[in-house]
């Protein structure tokens, strides 16, 4: 079973995926300007960008594990998500 991580901070959070999956399960064109990327990882924001990926890809809470920052996630100074990453 594939895990990913979910990272939140005291205003927001993310799911981190591989953007290469988004390509896949071709929704990496429905990702907004409120997720971020960084390297081959996008951090999907938690409203709807990850809900999306998790109807998607059939995630279920057993595979998400989470982490949270004190004060602001160094994610939110990652690049904005840009749908043309194929």
């Amino acid at each position: 079973m594939k895990k990913y991580k979910f990272y939140s901070d005291n205003g927001h959070g993310w799911l981190a995926v591989k953007i290469q999956e988004l390509i896949e399960l071709k929704i990496a064109d429905k990702i907004t300007k409120y997720s971020y990327m960084r390297g081959k990882t996008a951090y999907l924001e938690e409203d709807c960008d990850a809900n999306l990926f998790i109807d998607t890809a059939k995630i279920k809470n057993e595979q998400i594990d989470g982490r949270t920052f004190d004060g602001n996630s160094p994610i939110r100074s990652y690049s904005p998500f840009k749908k043309d990453v194929n």
